[in-house]
C-alpha cells in the first residue's frame, strides 16, 4: 500500500494528459507536450536522493490525490480581494481564479503593450510565433518540474513590453484558488518580454481560500532586452494548505538589470528556483529574500547566475528568521565562465533562529573559471543579540517589541531596491505581523 500511495501524483500525470490535451482547444504543442511529460515520466519527481532535494522531502506533496481541471465557479467578493491588496490606488491588477483570468476583478490599463491570458495566447493563431521564439528557450530541460510544466501548462499570462515603453503602474497579478472541493493541481506559466529601452514592474502572489490542498507548479521566462529594466516581486504569504513549486528562470542582455525579490511569509512546503542567465556585458542582476516561517513550515531557496561575459554584476542577499519546528534551505550558486572577465559578484544568507527546533541548511557556492574578478560568499546562523536586546528593554521596550525592533533591523537591507512604497509598506506590515507584535517600522 505504501508503495502505491507514493506513486499517487506520478500515476495521475501520466493518466490525466490525454483527457487534458482533449480539453486544449490549439493543439500546436502537442508534440512538445507528450514529450516533455515523457522526459518526466523516466525520472519521476525528485527524492532526498538527489543532490539539489537532499533537504527538501516533497513526499508530502507527491502522496496526495489532485483534480487536474479545478471548477470554475466561484464566489470571490470584493472584500476578500481588497484585503489581498497593498493599498495600490494606482496599480493595475490581474486576477486569475481557479486558473481563469476575470476581468471583472481586474483593472487593466496597460497601453501600448501586448497583455494576454497564457490561456488565451495558447489558442491564438496570431501568438504561434512569439510561441516559437521564446517559449521554452531558458526554462532548463532537464528538471521534473519544468517538464511537467510544460506537459500541463494553461494557465498563467503573457506580457510583452514594446522598445522603449515605460509601464508606469505596477502589475500585481493574483492567482486565487476557491470552491474546491478536492486537492488542486494548477500547472501556472507565465512569459515577460522586456525590449530594449522598456520597463515594467510585476507583483505576483498567490491565495488558496479553501481547506483542501492546493499545489501550485510555476515557470516564470523573463526576457530583458538591452538598456531595459524589469522587477519581478514575489509575495508568498499563502494558507497551511498550500504548496509551491516555482521556477523562474531570467535572461539577460547587455546593460539590462533585472531583479526578482521573494518575500516569504506563508505555505506548507515552498521552494523558489532563480536562474540568471548573462548574454551581454553590463548587466546587472538582483535576488533579495526575505522569509519568516513557523510550527512545520519548510521553505527551500535555490538559486544560480550565470556569469557567461565580462563587466557584469549580480547580488544576492537572503535573510531568513524561523520560528517553532520550521526548516529554512538555500543553495546559492555562481557560477564564472572563463570570459566573464572583471566579474562582480556578492552572495550573501543570514539568519535567525528564535526556536530550538528551527533549522536551516545553509550552502553558498562559487565557481570560478575566470582570473579578474570580485566573487564573495557567506553564510550566517545564530541567534538575537543578547546584549542588543537587553539594551531595548533597559529602556522600557518590550521584548517582543524589542525583539521584532532587532528582526526589522536584521531583514531591512534585503528591502532596499523595492521602488514601490505600498509594496515596501506591505512587508513591513507582515513583518509586524509575523512577529506578533503591534506597531510600524
Amino acid at each position: 500500500m505504501a508503495e502505491i500511495s507514493v506513486m499517487a501524483l506520478y500515476d495521475q500525470t501520466i493518466e490525466n494528459h490525454s483527457e487534458f490535451l482533449e480539453s486544449l482547444r490549439h493543439r500546436f504543442l502537442d508534440d512538445d507536450r507528450k514529450t516533455a511529460l515523457q522526459k518526466f515520466a523516466m525520472k519521476g519527481f525528485p527524492t532526498k536522493k538527489d543532490e539539489e532535494y537532499k533537504y527538501t522531502n516533497l513526499k508530502e506533496i507527491t502522496e496526495k490525490d489532485y483534480n487536474f481541471f479545478p471548477k470554475e465557479s466561484h464566489n470571490i467578493t470584493k472584500e476578500q480581494l481588497d484585503e489581498l491588496h497593498l493599498g495600490e490606488e494606482n496599480f493595475d491588477w490581474i486576477v486569475f481564479v481557479n486558473g481563469q483570468l476575470h476581468k471583472e476583478l481586474s483593472n487593466i490599463s496597460i497601453e501600448n503593450a501586448e497583455f494576454l491570458s497564457f490561456n488565451y495566447a495558447l489558442n491564438d493563431e496570431n501568438h504561434k510565433e512569439v510561441f516559437d521564439q521564446y517559449f521554452n528557450t531558458i526554462a532548463a530541460k532537464d528538471l521534473a518540474f519544468t517538464n511537467l510544466n510544460q506537459a500541463y501548462c494553461k494557465y498563467g499570462f503573457f506580457l510583452k513590453v514594446p522598445k522603449n515603453v515605460i509601464i508606469e503602474k505596477p502589475i500585481h497579478v493574483f492567482y486565487l484558488s476557491q470552491n474546491q472541493e478536492e486537492n488542486t493541481f494548477y500547472n501556472t506559466r507565465n512569459l515577460l518580454i522586456v525590449e530594449e529601452g522598456a520597463k515594467v514592474e510585476i507583483i505576483e502572489s498567490h491565495h488558496n481560500f479553501d481547506s483542501s490542498f492546493v499545489f501550485t507548479n510555476s515557470v516564470t521566462e523573463i526576457f530583458t532586452y538591452q538598456n531595459a529594466k524589469a522587477d519581478w516581486h514575489k509575495i508568498q504569504n499563502d494558507s497551511d494548505t498550500s504548496y509551491l513549486v516555482d521556477h523562474t528562470f531570467a535572461k539577460q542582455e547587455r546593460d539590462s538589470l533585472t531583479t526578482v525579490n521573494t518575500f516569504t511569509f506563508g505555505g506548507k512546503i515552498i521552494r523558489n528556483n532563480l536562474d540568471f542567465i548573462h548574454n551581454g556585458e553590463n548587466i546587472n542582476s538582483f535576488m533579495n529574500g526575505i522569509t519568516i516561517i513557523g510550527k512545520d513550515q519548510l521553505v527551500d531557496h535555490h538559486t544560480a547566475v550565470h556569469h557567461n561575459t565580462p563587466n557584469c554584476q549580480s547580488y544576492q542577499n537572503y535573510k531568513g528568521i524561523y520560528k517553532d519546528k520550521s526548516h529554512g534551505v538555500f543553495n546559492g550558486k555562481v557560477f564564472v565562465n572563463k570570459i566573464a572577465q572583471k566579474t562582480n559578484a556578492y552572495q550573501q544568507n543570514n539568519n535567525v533562529l528564535l526556536s530550538e527546533g528551527a533549522t536551516i541548511d545553509t550552502k553558498p557556492q562559487l565557481e570560478i573559471f575566470a582570473d579578474d574578478v570580485k566573487c564573495s560568499h557567506g553564510c550566517t546562523v545564530g541567534q538575537l543579540n543578547k546584549d542588543a536586546l537587553f539594551y531595548l528593554r533597559a529602556r522600557g521596550i518590550s521584548k517582543k517589541e524589542a525583539q521584532a525592533l532587532l528582526l526589522y533591523a536584521f531583514a531591512n537591507d534585503a528591502m532596499q531596491n523595492i521602488d514601490i512604497e505600498p509594496l515596501k509598506v506591505k512587508i513591513e506590515q507582515l513583518l509586524a505581523e509575523k512577529l506578533e507584535v503591534t506597531m510600524e517600522f
